[in-house]
């Protein structure tokens, strides 16, 4: 009996290891914030010049019943459509968000404001943004900072509402400079090495 309950005992430990204490499943989320953008589906922006006004708020028909009473602020994200995840593991979708991968680049960090019916923010896509297929997606947070609630652009399958970004392509002008000199220092070294070994060469052949 004494054995079982030390089995039992050590897989519920490794059970709590694997999945972390406090961990959010995406799959336990209500999707509850209606979230929306500028983007319109197949739509090409280019990082660094183009914009996206994203706008969020809480579904009208779950106001009366208070289901943001412990919503306390709300991060908006850019994310990784699946088209884009594919053999990309760095990308990958998990359903624990501590290990999840899908959303890189944030929009937005504000505090929820439950007086407003829609809050809303103008961002201009960021130059590290890559080429990519993405939407938008919204988490709520509770005071402990724990994600409790969530809203996409997209449906469940991440199949709509998709858009594009051109990531920034080329080198800047510093690693170009950067990439001349250290290929003239490697030809010189290499011209100097040769010389050495010539004249070391020369020398023990006149010895």
């Amino acid at each position: 009996m004494e054995f079982h309950f030390i089995i039992s005992f050590l897989v519920f430990c490794f059970c709590l290891a694997q999945t972390g204490y406090g961990d959010v499943l995406f799959s336990s989320l209500p999707r509850t914030l209606v979230v929306s953008s500028s983007t319109q589906q197949g739509q090409e922006l280019k990082a660094g010049e183009d914009r996206i006004t994203v706008t969020w708020g809480l579904n009208e028909s779950l106001r009366a019943s208070g289901a943001d009473e412990e919503y306390k602020n709300v991060k908006v994200s850019l994310c990784y459509a699946p088209v884009s995840q594919k053999d990309r593991g760095w990308r990958k979708t998990v359903d624990n968000l501590n290990k999840d991968k899908t959303c890189q680049f944030t929009i937005a960090n504000r505090p929820y404001d439950a007086s407003q019916t829609n809050q809303s923010y103008d961002w201009t896509i960021e130059k590290d943004v890559p080429s990519a297929t993405f939407f938008v997606r919204a988490y709520a947070y509770n005071s402990a900072g724990i994600e409790v609630a969530f809203g996409q652009t997209t449906d469940a399958r991440k199949s709509s509402n998709l858009f594009e970004i051109q990531g920034i392509s080329g080198r800047q002008g510093s690693l170009e400079i950067a990439s001349v000199c250290f290929s003239a220092f490697s030809v010189v070294s290499l011209f100097g090495f040769l010389f050495l070994e010539k004249r070391n060469n020369n020398r023990l052949s006149k010895n």
